[in-house]
């Protein structure tokens, strides 16, 4: 008995509309891409990743907070270069921080904020302080300047632990 060869073919060797759907989403990101690379500074360029057109809105991804916030200046330069580009009309812009995770990388802002504190504590003044500010309260002529004082150093003695005279 003779065995049948079979040719294997992959998967991408088949025409797919989808596929090809997929291949157009990216090639107009890459010309998106370009395009606010084209229109921004060539510091700030630098620092813009990636890119994605969702509906009506431009997601522009960058690596750091303080150079999104540099983006934020060039939003209508940036709408105005990609349109042309752009099958729909896309009206908004918003600008996201890709944080690097690598163990070989830089210390990011993601290291920066999980190092911060979760719950912040009040600081407290002291009872004297308190006091200090309840009995100028009294002594106040503007009504509600008074009310605000009072309501103030009831506050903290509350929770301070302390009685209010």
């Amino acid at each position: 008995m003779t065995k049948k060869t079979t040719s294997f073919k992959t998967a991408l060797s088949f025409p797919s509309r989808i596929i090809a759907h997929f291949y157009s989403q990216i090639e107009q990101q890459k010309q998106v891409l370009q395009r606010i690379h084209d229109v921004l500074p060539a510091a700030i360029a630098k620092h813009v990743q990636h890119c994605v057109i969702n509906g009506k809105k431009l997601l522009v991804y960058t690596d750091t907070a303080a150079w999104a916030s540099q983006l934020r200046f060039y939003n209508g330069s940036i709408l105005t270069a990609i349109a042309p580009v752009t099958r729909e009309s896309v009206s908004i812009m918003q600008i996201k921080i890709i944080v690097d995770m690598s163990p070989t990388g830089r210390r990011r802002e993601a290291e920066a904020l999980q190092a911060m504190p979760h719950g912040r504590k009040p600081i407290i003044p002291s009872a004297e302080k308190i006091e200090l500010i309840h009995n100028h309260s009294l002594t106040v002529s503007d009504e509600q300047l008074k009310r605000s004082l009072l309501k103030l150093s009831a506050t903290l003695a509350k929770l301070s632990g302390h009685k209010t005279p």
